[in-house]
């Protein structure tokens, strides 16, 4: 963080410092909300959780080296002390935004954020210092923590947001004001909570109404492949980019190919040339989570070349993201069980298929390991049993479909599109998964691990790598 002294991060927070002897004690670490991640000279803030109470631990805090305390309450050890911990935070964030000069990108979608996150932080940080969110910090606890990492050298914050309603990406982009946006796609993720795709775009479009004017160098980076996004160019003052394999994107894709190994190659196209990518990372859909990364790049005045080179070696930073790993049995392991939507159950499906065609040892099979989607409300059941029909349309060899009902709906679609037999088979949880695995695989074998994050299924990728040895990891 930019170093602040106490009694200006008091007033910044509109707090009352208690037992603080150094009012000028300066704030140089960084800003934390668990007391193990605490830094000499740093700030830990003190949250009321459901289960564990920060303000608690304050006492351990401070001895580990904090300047002080951001409670709701005096804590008998340096503190500042504020109305809502939460708000402070926020507001602390906004006012060091404001004095970094730094260049602020923000990006939404429904699927494809953390990746296309990490993509754009690897293409940044070539050109200047990077400060991005780690994983999917994206709600307005993370995204302020993230932002109070960047200091005097930072020249990029790039910064994911999410979002469980209309009003929370509007929220976000107040805090750290973006001046490049990019608006990913607007899939069903979430819609038991939206209730509709469209209030899901009302909901993403909020970025592009935060950005600044195009004469104040706003920019608006819209996916030109989806209806509901390219329409929010009439949302945004910003100048908008358009990205994608429209004939009409100012950033697209051309001859678009998998590898045999299921990796994406395309001709890439700006405004000022074309170059070659072929993308580390597996599926297709990483294509148009590249095209988003490489227009902001341009945006910020990254040669075509450079950004072709840059995203050919690019990796995925965030775990269990399509995180492929060959056992040294000749197994392959893709973990991307960290969450789960329509969407991406569809494209990590597709990425298997590919990489199932691909020569393999002992004519290996395609097995898709899938879990409950979460958030989908009315539609949950009958997107379950798409995915499961998907699963056999595209020839996976073997589903095995883990959990309660969705699982059953998985099954049932799979049975009721393929007329499969021992082909596609239900379990009730992780460990049967787990224990029929071991006794099926062979040689050559691709396991897909995927499920929504709190089935918690990545427990059956990491079993399966443990029993085995880990071997190397691809596309990272």
């Amino acid at each position: 963080m930019i170093a602040l002294t106490l009694s200006e991060i008091a007033s910044i927070v509109s707090g009352q410092m208690f037992d603080i002897p150094d009012p000028g004690r300066q704030v140089t670490g960084p800003v934390v909300i668990d007391s193990r991640e605490v830094r000499p000279d740093g700030l830990f803030a003190a949250f009321q959780g459901e289960h564990v109470d920060g303000h608690d631990y304050a006492q351990r805090a401070v001895e580990a080296g904090a300047a002080a305390v951001l409670a709701a309450r005096p804590v008998g050890v340096p503190a500042i002390v504020v109305e809502d911990v939460e708000a402070a935070l926020g507001a602390l964030a906004r006012a060091v935004v404001g004095r970094l000069g730094a260049t602020v990108v923000a990006l939404t979608g429904s699927a494809g954020k953390t990746s296309t996150k990490d993509l754009i932080a690897q293409l940044l940080q070539r050109l200047a210092p990077t400060v991005w969110t780690p994983g999917s910090f994206n709600n307005e606890i993370g995204l302020p923590l993230t932002a109070l990492t960047a200091d005097e050298g930072t020249r990029h914050l790039v910064l994911e947001m999410g979002a469980r309603g209309v009003g929370h990406i509007r929220y976000l982009a107040e805090l750290t004001p973006p001046r490049i946006g990019a608006v990913l796609n607007v899939g069903a993720a979430h819609i038991g909570e939206f209730g509709s795709r469209e209030q899901i775009a009302l909901a993403k479009g909020e970025l592009a109404e935060a950005l600044p004017a195009a004469a104040e160098g706003g920019v608006a980076v819209l996916n030109a492949d989806d209806p509901l996004v390219r329409a929010m160019s009439s949302r945004t003052k910003a100048r908008t980019v358009l990205f994608g394999e429209a004939e009409d994107a100012d950033v697209r894709a051309e001859d678009v190919r998998l590898t045999e190994t299921g990796q994406p190659s395309f001709t890439l196209r700006t405004p000022t040339g074309c170059s070659g990518v072929t993308l580390r990372l597996y599926g297709e859909h990483h294509v148009s989570n590249a095209l988003a990364a490489a227009a902001v790049a341009h945006e910020l005045g990254m040669p075509v070349d450079e950004i072709a080179q840059a995203l050919s070696e690019a990796g995925q930073l965030s775990r269990w993201r399509m995180e492929v790993t060959e056992r040294s049995d000749g197994v392959t392991v893709v973990n991307d069980a960290y969450n789960a939507n329509p969407d991406s159950m569809r494209a990590a499906l597709r990425a298997l298929a590919a990489m199932g065609g691909a020569p393999r040892a002992n004519g290996g099979r395609t097995w898709a390991v899938l879990g409950r989607m979460a958030e989908l409300g009315e539609e949950s059941l009958a997107e379950h049993d798409a995915v499961g029909r998907l699963a056999v349309r595209l020839n996976v060899s073997k589903l095995v479909a883990v959990g309660g009902l969705e699982a059953r709906w998985l099954d049932m679609g799979a049975k009721n599109e393929g007329s499969w037999g021992e082909e596609s088979v239900h379990v009730s949880d992780a460990q049967a998964a787990i224990d029929l695995l071991r006794s099926e695989l062979r040689p050559g074998d691709v396991v897909l691990v995927k499920a929504s994050r709190s089935v918690g299924l990545e427990r059956v990728a990491l079993e399966l790598l443990d029993s085995a040895g880990e071997g190397e990891v691809a596309g990272r």
